[in-house]
């Protein structure tokens, strides 16, 4: 996304796109459902760590590991193959997220060099920083032709100059751009698309839509499939209004999945404390 010549609030714009609006409502309603869940006001924190839970099984599926959630429940040891480092790193990306709220708004791509560290558990000389010319990137979902690392920075920079001057837009659109742009530019040697879905998960928190991190878009992501992700990506890449408001429904859809995921498990709870 370039913000070269755009408007002081670019991100506001997106939110009169057609059909965002009605998106950005249609999310904001199932959130109030579900927060508004008899549940929610006794055991929010066990509705929010099955949350994380099930987001991070959502993000590694999108990545090629796609466990069954009682495997992800199960396991201890994610050393071993390239699934279960997978599902580690989304894993250890879905604890920390929390704990890197205060300074998103204030250096977000201190927070992103962190997510990659975390995702990584490595301590290669690639980890933790953007990548550089020649260096090759392992991302199994997206085949899209990578921006070179000079255009990746300049768009990193703008990405966090938005951020930090802050939007009037909804929630909704920030994350989406944020994901969208990850994703699109794919700016580390691997994770990318963990790290694109964790940042999204920030920023549904952060804005206050989500606080108590109940709603997990990476299952709704997961659940509308890789094809659908894919080419909603590809409308977002291309940059018409038509993409933009294109990818930033489909996210919103991914929330309310990841919504209706949370109210059933708030339904599972009252029922077995019935």
């Amino acid at each position: 996304m370039s913000t070269t010549g755009a408007t002081a609030d670019p991100l506001a714009a997106l939110g009169a796109l057609p059909g965002v609006a009605e998106s950005v409502e249609s999310v904001r309603k199932a959130v109030d459902r579900v927060y508004g869940h008899r549940i929610m006001r006794r055991r929010s924190n066990e509705i929010a760590s099955e949350a994380a839970l099930r987001g991070a099984r959502g993000s590694a599926a999108l990545s090629g590991a796609d466990w069954a959630l009682e495997e992800v429940r199960r396991r201890t040891d994610f050393s071993t193959g390239a699934e279960a480092r997978a599902v580690g790193a989304a894993l250890r990306l879905s604890a920390e997220a929390g704990q890197l709220l205060s300074i998103w708004r204030q250096t977000p791509l201190r927070v992103l060099a962190r997510l990659h560290l975390v995702a990584a558990a490595s301590q290669e000389e690639q980890v933790g920083r953007p990548r550089q010319a020649g260096e090759v990137v392992d991302e199994p979902l997206v085949e899209r032709q990578l921006p070179d690392a000079q255009e990746v920075s300049a768009r990193l920079e703008g990405l966090a100059d938005l951020i930090i001057a802050g939007t009037s837009a909804p929630a909704l659109v920030t994350a989406a751009v944020v994901h969208g742009e990850l994703l699109a530019l794919r700016p580390f040697v691997s994770y990318n698309g963990l790290v694109a879905r964790a940042a999204e998960r920030i920023v549904l928190i952060g804005s206050g839509l989500d606080p108590k991190a109940v709603c997990p878009a990476e299952v709704g992501h997961a659940e509308l499939g890789r094809a659908s992700y894919l080419a909603a990506l590809d409308g977002y890449v291309s940059g018409t209004p038509e993409g933009m408001a294109g990818w930033i429904v489909h996210c919103g859809r991914a929330v309310e999945l990841g919504v209706r995921e949370s109210t059933a498990v708030c339904e599972a709870l009252q029922r077995g404390a019935a």
